[in-house]
């Protein structure tokens, strides 16, 4: 046996038709798996005076048209039908299980090749032990318990004086007062009926689908009876259409609302469902790629970068597991095990290494659905640290795509304003604002993060040695190195934000435990400290028509932001770091006399190239990892002011035979603004940095 196919036509469509009927079995299997509790979450929200609505995609209106046809008259009069995604796999088996007895010859190149094998009249030829092996298969499937399919679940469960259904099915299979089933009509009005007894409170749950929800809202209408109730939107079935999932959501989140609605999207712990929360993540993100818009507004914040399987950082990730797989480095399978559990082909069976043309991430992830949960988790939680990784990592550099991201601030200040550019036909204009934005920190209460982990006994109450801050330790996804290690990683949370900190550094560094009265007390403090401080920060953004000068603007940060005061005005745009202004005034010819303070200086820093500091020609200011510490270094520095900037506050390490200079972290800004007060007057600032 060389477990080579001797049709290879015959063997892709093979496995084209069972990847594809897997992973419609699965997905509607995970569906099922959600509705207890689904459904028990319903009916607390019902017992706490909230309206919750579950939005799907799938109504199994084709297989009950199925059922029903193929029922006789007495079996109509007395219906006893289960409709279940058990279906899908009992029609794969009984049209695609492979009976046809294989007829091998040669090819004209002299290869063995197979095709069906047909008898002297020319029918084809089944195998016996074949057919006998499908139909045991189909016995047992069919003496299985069903799986309910999700509406026809909540129909029975709420009954149809509880629930209003919106979707575009014309049949459906209710209970009648004796528990017997009956087939109710829906007709083309019935979506307006349902909808209006939703909003008027006479029925407390809604479930709608694509094809019912065009055109509807379902919020806390003022107007409506159930204004002062909120709405609880359940994303039970996201599909596989980005533009329709967010219209979804959409739904229950209009305009003139008494209360905006909680988003609670039903998933289970099976890891193999992210490969179906994998490709709408990664359609949104492409959908705001696209339009330019607001992902975290289409997508109402229900995926993060981790979500999509099928980005850059995923596909990178995937590549690195496949090298420790190989390596023999991951603890939960080995390559093996691996390929006998998923057919992959990822050897080469002449040299023995991995293949060049390594199986992509969707065929990977749909191989995944079909291993036991508890491989698929362990599998994932390696992959997904590999993942976090390169994630934490872009995140430090300032370089990971979130789409347009919104920044809250009390006030904007403009300050100038500088044309660009103006187009020829449409007169649409670019320009480049300096403003000033004014941020309210809003501290973070300390009650609800000791609710959260209650009980938990993970959690370190924790003070800074050297700045005397304070933060609460708590447990946090670990991520996995490049050479297979699993790092520990910790959440420090603190009154004013957040960081995630390996294991290692934490022991290194100077925070240090202590007991939870002075912790409360010092996190009271800063909390009241932060509540009476605004920001004032000086800010240069790229407004107006983008497009035609996108390529022109530096490309250290793509993002696009949105800038939002208290009184609702807003700027869209790109925000132009201090290093890139250098760039665009080159590009444009603009005037950019004004020095970058200290504090633009600092954020700069973390931009792709980093910044160069005026004070200090020809030096610049970047993040760098020294033994896994991230740390502020100046770069390019002249040696002859090395004396003074250690007086200042910088200070040095030699590092392979190069003497590297430092700014603390925790005085950046003291340190730097002592630079500029000191050798300000006397640098000229650089013209574009190279």
């Amino acid at each position: 046996m060389t477990g080579r196919s001797l049709n290879g036509q015959a063997k892709g469509s093979a496995l084209s038709r069972f990847e594809s009927t897997k992973q419609r079995f699965f997905a509607q299997l995970l569906i099922a798996m959600k509705l207890p509790s689904l459904i028990a979450a319903i009916e607390q929200d019902i017992v706490e005076g909230r309206q919750p609505v579950v939005q799907l995609v799938t109504t199994s209106e084709a297989a009950l048209e199925r059922h029903l046809a193929g029922l006789s008259a007495a079996e109509r009069a007395d219906l006893d039908i289960e409709v279940s995604p058990r279906e899908l796999m009992i029609q794969y088996l009984e049209t695609a299980f492979p009976t046809r007895q294989m007829r091998v010859f040669k090819g004209e190149d002299g290869e063995p090749r197979s095709e069906p094998m047909v008898d002297e009249d020319g029918r084809p030829v089944h195998s016996q032990a074949a057919i006998r092996a499908r139909d045991e298969l189909v016995e047992r499937l069919c003496a299985m318990p069903p799986i309910p399919a999700a509406l026809d679940a909540l129909v029975a469960h709420f009954g149809t004086d509880r629930l209003a259904e919106v979707t575009g099915r014309s049949r459906r299979i209710v209970l009648d007062a004796a528990g017997r089933q009956r087939v109710e009509r829906r007709s083309a009005r019935s979506n307006i009926a349902e909808t209006h007894a939703f909003m008027s409170g006479a029925k407390q749950v809604l479930v709608f689908s694509d094809a019912g929800g065009t055109g509807r809202s379902y919020h806390a209408d003022r107007g409506c009876a159930t204004a002062d109730r909120r709405r609880v939107h359940y994303l039970l079935e996201p599909g596989w259409r980005a533009a329709a999932a967010i219209q979804g959501l959409g739904r229950t989140n209009r305009t003139n609302q008494a209360s905006a609605p909680i988003f609670r999207p039903a998933t289970t712990d099976c890891k193999g469902e992210r490969r179906f929360i994998s490709t709408i993540a990664r359609r949104l993100d492409s959908l705001g790629a696209l339009t330019r818009g607001q992902r975290q507004t289409g997508g109402q914040n229900l995926f993060d970068p981790l979500d999509n399987l099928e980005s850059d950082l995923a596909r990178e990730a995937l590549l690195q597991w496949y090298r420790l797989l190989a390596r023999g480095k991951l603890e939960s399978t080995s390559l093996t095990q691996f390929i006998a559990m998923t057919g992959l082909k990822l050897i080469d069976k002449d040299s023995g290494a991995l293949l060049d043309d390594l199986p992509p991430i969707q065929r990977w992830l749909n191989r995944l659905l079909a291993l036991r949960i508890g491989t698929q988790n362990a599998i994932f939680e390696e992959y997904l640290g590999l993942i976090q990784a390169r994630i934490d990592a872009a995140r430090e550099r300032g370089t990971l795509d979130l789409g347009v991201e919104t920044i809250m601030v009390e006030a904007i200040v403009p300050i100038e304003r500088q044309l660009l550019r103006r187009d020829p036909q449409s007169g649409a204009e670019t320009w480049l604002s300096r403003i000033e934005v004014h941020r309210k920190r809003r501290p973070t209460p300390l009650s609800p993060l000791l609710e959260q982990w209650k009980g938990s006994g993970r959690i370190t109450f924790l003070r800074n040695a050297r700045s005397g801050r304070i933060a609460l330790k708590v447990p946090s996804w670990a991520i996995l190195g490049d050479d297979g290690e699993r790092i520990e990683v910790h959440e420090l949370v603190r009154p004013g934000g957040s960081e995630r900190m390996r294991k290692t550094r934490l022991a290194e560094s100077a925070w240090e435990p202590i007991d939870k009265a002075t912790f409360t007390s010092a996190w009271t403090a800063e909390c009241e400290e932060l509540a009476q401080r605004i920001d004032v920060e000086a800010i240069n953004i790229a407004t107006g028509l983008l497009l035609p000068v996108w390529n022109r603007l530096p490309d250290d940060d793509l993002r696009v932001w949105r800038i939002t005061d208290a009184q609702g005005a807003s700027m869209l745009g790109r925000i132009i770091s201090p290093s890139g202004l250098a760039k665009v005034a080159s590009a444009f010819g603009l005037d950019t006399s004004v020095r970058p303070s200290p504090a633009e200086i600092f954020a700069g820093a973390a931009t792709s190239g980093g910044v160069f500091i005026p004070a200090l020609p020809g030096a610049s200011l970047r993040y760098a990892r020294v033994a896994d510490d991230l740390r502020l270094e100046i770069k390019d520095f002249d040696v002859a002011r090395l004396p003074r900037l250690k007086a200042l506050g910088c200070f040095t390490e030699i590092i392979q035979f190069r003497t590297r200079l430092f700014v603390p972290l925790d005085r950046a800004l003291e340190v730097l603004t002592a630079i500029e007060e000191t050798f300000g007057d006397v640098a000229p600032t650089p013209s574009v940095q190279q």
